[in-house]
């Protein structure tokens, strides 16, 4: 028992085991793996917010757009309002659908009747295409996070394994196997399977909250064009008639 109580204060006095002090003992590839490790975590922390603070903006801001479109008022008088700087995705299907429609209906003057089928074609694929890429732009990043989620562990890996082949180099060339040879290099190991875990796991957590918001607002803005898409439908019918 002396002998452990000499080690283990021998230890104590030459090693600093806090977080700041194994960093600065490590070997060199251990330390570029952990700073890898805390930029990536930063990073994805920096989209985490981002993408919330744009998942929530947009979809207040679609509240009060579908409660203009549905208060009754003329979708003239809306599409002119918003129509030189739509700031979300669904004022953007909106005025792009709006724009067609004008378009195809200004294009026909003196021709007769324009084609229904081929109107509502051409509609449904420019708002299918602002669709896909508003939700583009609003995911940003996020596939950074799955990116993250999944290599982190593997980086943490990679330096606990270094550090601990750093371990059993000191103990071929101390040739000695006490505590205060082998501790350093396996408490840095370790050190780096944690930032490894904690870059991971709020990356997974947040992707899939994240995805999931993504996915429902997508599927808003689609049955809103679909709904808009039926609306002019019967414009079409009433010009026909």
């Amino acid at each position: 028992m002396a002998l452990q109580d000499i080690e283990a204060a021998t230890l104590a006095g030459t090693t600093d085991f806090s977080i700041i002090g194994m960093f600065t003992q490590a070997d060199i590839i251990v330390q570029g793996v952990m700073i890898l490790l805390i930029l990536s975590s930063l990073w994805g922390w920096t989209i985490i917010f981002a993408t919330w603070r744009r998942i929530k903006k947009a979809g207040a801001q679609a509240d009060r757009f579908e409660d203009t479109f549905w208060s009754g008022n003329s979708l003239e008088d809306l599409y002119q309002s918003v129509k030189r700087a739509p700031d979300h995705p669904m004022a953007s299907v909106f005025v792009t659908a709006m724009r067609e429609w004008q378009r195809s209906i200004s294009g026909r003057t003196g021709q007769g009747t324009p084609d229904k089928a081929m109107m509502q074609d051409r509609i449904h694929r420019v708002m299918r295409v602002t669709t896909q890429r508003e939700m583009h732009s609003m995911e940003g990043q996020v596939g950074f996070l799955a990116t993250i989620g999944s290599a982190a562990p593997f980086v943490g890996l990679f330096g606990t394994v270094w550090g601990i082949m750093n371990s059993f180099t000191s103990i071929a060339m101390a040739s000695d196997t006490s505590l205060a040879t082998v501790a350093p290099g396996i408490a840095e190991a370790l050190l780096a399977t944690a930032l490894g875990l904690v870059a991971a796991i709020p990356a997974v957590v947040a992707y899939n909250k994240l995805a999931g918001d993504l996915g429902r607002y997508a599927s808003r803005v689609e049955g809103f064009s679909e709904e808009f898409s039926a609306i002019i439908s019967r414009q079409l019918d009433e010009r026909a008639s």
